[in-house]
Formats: C-alpha cells, structure tokens, sequence
C-alpha cells in the first residue's frame, strides 16, 4: 500500500509540470549568426536612395517619366471658343475636340479645328443638344475640350532631375495655394531660371488643370509637377538627402539680401497669400526668409514672390 502510495504522489508530482524543455532547438544557436553584410542603401526599404531607385524603376518600366492620375482626378471638359482655342494654342494636352454641326463659320472655332487636326486629336461633329448634355447646361458656344487627368511625378523623381542636370536642385513647393493660375504661373518662374520641378500637396491645392496649363504658357510640358501625400513629410525627406528647406514669409528670419544658402541645394517653400505657411510646414523649414518692399504692401501672391526670390537665386548661382 505504501508503494501504492508513492506511486501516487510521483504520479501527481509529475502531472503538475507543464512539460520539460529539452535543448532550445537551435535558435540560440540561429540567434548568434551572422545576417550578412549591411545592404546597399538603394535596396533598404524606406531609405531615399530606395525610393529614388523604384521610382527610376516604374518609370523605366512605364516608358514615360513616372508621372500618373491621382485618385479622384477625373478628366476636364473647356467649353467656350476662348478658351478652347487658348488651351490648344499653349499645347495643353487634350483628347478631343467636339464641335456642334454649323459652329465652324465662327474664326476662334475654325482655328480650334486646325489646331486640333494639327496636334492629332480626334474631331467630333455633335449636335447641340449632346453638347448640352455634356456640359450640363454650362454655356459651350458650341464647341468643347476633352482634356484627360494629368499624370503627376513622384517628388523622388525631381531629385533625379537634379542630379542628372549636374547643378544644384532647386525646387518649390506650394503649401495651401488654391488658386490654378498661381500654380501655372511658378510652373513658369521655375522653368525660366532653372528650377527642376514644383511639388504640391494632394489636399487642399490647386492642380494642374486647363487654367494651369494655360497660365504655364507651355511649360508644363517641359517641367514635372510632383504631387505629394503629405507636404510636410516629403520637405523632411528631401532634408535628409542634403537639400536646405526655405519657407518664404513677411517675417523672416533673415531678408533675402541676407539669404546666404542660395547656392545650396533648395527647396523654396511659399504658401497662400492670406494664411502663409501651416505651422507644420514651417516647423520642417531650415530658415525662413522675406523679401524687402517699398511702400505698404504687407505680401506678394504665391507666384510673384516665388518668382522673385528664383530669379535672385539663378543670379548668385551665376555668380557663385
């Protein structure tokens, strides 16, 4: 019996563990290799150099520089015989022309048509009333534009165009500018003296629409508009690759007679005439600067300011 009850106790003793562990099966062992050597930057996930190198990949593979629609872009219809005609004379890129039955007895409409025969595009001749269906009611004057969705860069990619330019990258930035002819406009500044690009946010900004293009008087189609997620992340990733972020503001740290990193590579950052720059914005700037004027006017607009402060950029870069 008092075996019995040895037996017992063991049994109970050994039922109350919750299994041996023998060795660690190797992951000790596992833990202590070696991982290799560190990968180049250009194959570490999240790093610039990465990014930069997919995005010279996807356009590669694209054939084109890499731009594309965004979501929520939908293509844009110009009505009207004005500016139909000032949107094929600037070469904005469009799809088709539809012209009412009749309307070509009006010049501005016989003009669009050559032009737009010339440029390749397809010319509709529509009734009025599928006309009107189109535009909504919209006056059209009988005649239409099919322009489809621009095709964005990726900011990544106006880094690229720095670096194969050979010269210092020099970009701008729009923080909170609404307003489609003040995005056409430094579209236009930043190709007149030498810039590589323009970025903009995806929230709460102009795009490059027909009134963009327009005021770029063509340029657009030489310069690449970047659109960024989130403005303020991509000013800090452009930090990290060497670039100096310059927010433009009435109350600069230094004037820009005193604005000594023009030379450096840039990103000239300027926001909307009335609110300025987002706080977050001006947090991710290296310093801020402002332009001396006369008289009483308290701001320029987005693109006259941008355009002053590049053209003394490309003079001291000529310079220096």
């Amino acid at each position: 019996m008092a075996g019995n009850s040895k037996r017992r106790g063991a049994v109970r003793k050994e039922g109350t563990k919750k299994g041996a562990v023998v060795g660690s099966g190797g992951q000790r062992r596992r833990g202590l290799e070696g991982k290799g050597p560190t990968p180049p930057a250009s194959a570490r996930k999240g790093h610039p150099a990465q990014r930069r190198a997919a995005a010279k990949d996807r356009r590669a593979t694209a054939g084109t520089r890499g731009r594309r629609p965004q979501d929520g872009d939908v293509p844009e219809t110009v009505l009207g015989r004005n500016p139909v005609l000032e949107c094929l004379r600037a070469g904005v890129p469009a799809t088709a022309l539809r012209v009412v039955v009749g309307a070509t007895s009006d010049e501005r409409v016989a003009e669009s048509v050559h032009l737009a025969a010339d440029l390749g595009l397809s010319i509709l001749e529509v009734e009025r009333t599928e006309l009107d269906r189109i535009s909504g009611g919209a006056l059209h004057q009988g005649i239409a534009l099919q322009i489809p969705p621009y095709e964005y860069a990726h900011p990544d990619e106006l880094l690229e165009a720095a670096s194969e330019s050979g010269q210092p990258a020099l970009i701008v930035a729009l923080d909170g500018v609404t307003d489609p002819r003040n995005l056409g406009a430094v579209v236009r500044s930043v190709s007149a003296f030498g810039g590589h690009g323009v970025v903009v946010p995806q929230r709460r900004s102009a795009g490059m629409t027909a009134v963009a293009w327009r005021t770029s008087a063509g340029t657009a189609a030489r310069l690449p508009v970047a659109r960024a997620t989130n403005l303020t992340r991509t000013l800090r990733e452009y930090a990290q690759t060497g670039l100096m972020v310059a927010g433009l503001d009435a109350e600069g740290d230094v004037s820009l007679d005193e604005f000594d990193l023009a030379t450096d590579p840039l990103v000239i950052v300027t926001g909307s005439e009335g609110k300025g720059l987002s706080r977050l914005v001006r947090e991710s700037c290296d310093v801020t600067v402002s332009i001396p004027m006369a008289g009483e006017v308290e701001s320029l607009n987005a693109s006259v300011a941008a355009g002053v402060v590049l053209a003394e950029v490309a003079r001291r870069r000529r310079l220096g």
